[in-house]
């Protein structure tokens, strides 16, 4: 028999609490609530949840800072629950590991609907489109390697979350390539994305930032005005590949739940 999917739920208003449990269970989960930072991030390490709601305005700890230290040790599935309307807002949480945002006043049913949505994404095996085989890719003063997740600059390696890897592996398996920022949230979040097209670009400026790139004379990842972005090296070397057939590029690894340290 397969274990029912646990969603922990975090908002100091018991009654949106009640209210959202009631729905989530209606549908078949297990549901653990939270009524302060504190207790989220106690109960997450705890019970292990498939995915968390979380609202962002709690008395304790804000919301953004749950969630920043959620994603030191943990890639689960989180969706903020806000009452601010700031666009800024919004891309902040989705740049620092938020797979969706829903906005109050909300419908349960909304809620519900967007949490199966959220967790159809296949979290394990992000669109990658180097083959199947390939697990280190080479290029001038660059080493992406999938096996480890490791991403290696003129022979010094740099930290890349779990996002920002994958949108680096996505385009560099097909170097010249233009993405759009609809393919790209595509590939990397799931075709069911919810959310504003621009945390593309927040998290291309990330990774060029820690690349070392120059959005203005880009060596790494080039801009194409009006469509997207293409990765402008090509390989060194021809790709690392195992004789048997991997995923491209493989999990992060760990338990369930709270299991990785990237962030």
């Amino acid at each position: 028999m397969t274990a029912r999917r646990r969603v922990l739920v975090v908002d100091d208003e018991k009654q949106i609490r009640r209210v959202l449990t009631a729905y989530l269970e209606a549908d078949g989960f297990a549901v653990d609530e939270a009524g302060s930072g504190a207790e989220a991030l106690e109960i997450a390490e705890r019970t292990h949840p498939t995915l968390i709601l979380l609202d962002v305005g709690l008395p304790d700890v804000d919301g953004m800072e749950v969630l920043r230290r959620l994603r030191v040790t943990s890639e689960v599935y989180v969706i903020l629950v806000t009452a601010r309307s700031d666009e800024l807002d919004k891309l902040v949480g989705l740049t620092i590991g938020a797979d969706d945002y829903i906005t109050k006043p909300f419908s349960p049913r909304e809620v519900v609907a967007r949490v199966n949505t959220v967790l159809r994404r296949d979290r394990r095996a992000p669109g990658g489109a180097p083959p199947r085989s390939v697990e280190v890719l080479r290029f001038p003063g660059l080493v992406v390697d999938a096996r480890r997740r490791e991403v290696h600059v003129d022979a010094r390696e740099v930290a890349l979350s779990t996002r920002e890897f994958d949108l680096l592996w996505a385009r560099a398996g097909d170097h010249g390539r233009v993405f759009s920022r609809p393919q790209l949230l595509e590939r990397v979040w799931g075709y069911d994305f919810f959310g504003d097209e621009r945390v593309v670009d927040v998290h291309v400026r990330n990774i060029r930032r820690v690349l070392g790139d120059d959005a203005a004379r880009p060596r790494i990842i080039g801009t194409v005005r009006g469509v997207g972005y293409k990765f402008l090296l090509h390989p060194d070397d021809p790709p690392d590949v195992l004789p048997r057939r991997v995923g491209s590029p493989p999990p992060a690894g760990g338990l369930p739940g709270l299991s990785r340290g990237s962030g």
